[in-house]
């Protein structure tokens, strides 16, 4: 079973990594721990995902209150555990934490042009393209959480 325990000072330091021909598309851990810094602000929500109590890989969320939504902003399994489901199990634990939060009835996100994965995970999930890009990267929505 899959959980999302957030991330604090006793296991930031946990060991994942991406896989070395997704690091064109997927950020790693000391990313995803600096964005967490840089958006403490607003709400970044920083999550350990965990397998059982293994330690299987982080994402991360924050909140864009002047565009009233949510902000998925990063997330990764570490490359010894994917193709196991366990992307779409944690995506659907950080939305349902969203929604409990319920500030917010909208989602972005972000994927890098080419990442034919995360376009399935997040078209799996209810997002769709808004047509806007950022740089190599696509912008996608979840109208209603």
């Amino acid at each position: 079973m899959v959980r999302l325990e957030p991330i604090g000072p006793e296991n930031w330091r946990e060991p994942l990594e991406v896989a070395e021909d997704q690091r064109r598309f997927v950020s790693g851990r000391e990313r995803l721990l600096a964005r967490a810094y840089a958006y403490r602000d607003l709400g970044g929500q920083a999550r350990l995902i965990l397998e059982e109590g293994v330690p299987v890989g982080m994402l991360l969320y924050y909140d864009w209150p002047e565009a009233g939504q949510y902000v998925f902003s990063q997330l990764f399994i570490d490359w010894r555990y994917q193709r196991r489901g366990l992307g779409l199990q944690a995506a659907r634990l950080a939305l349902d934490e969203m929604r409990a939060d319920g500030r917010f009835q909208k989602v972005c996100l972000c994927y890098v042009e080419g990442d034919e994965s995360a376009r399935r995970l997040y078209e799996t999930l209810g997002f769709r393209p808004t047509g806007e890009t950022d740089g190599d990267e696509i912008v996608m929505i979840l109208d209603r959480l």
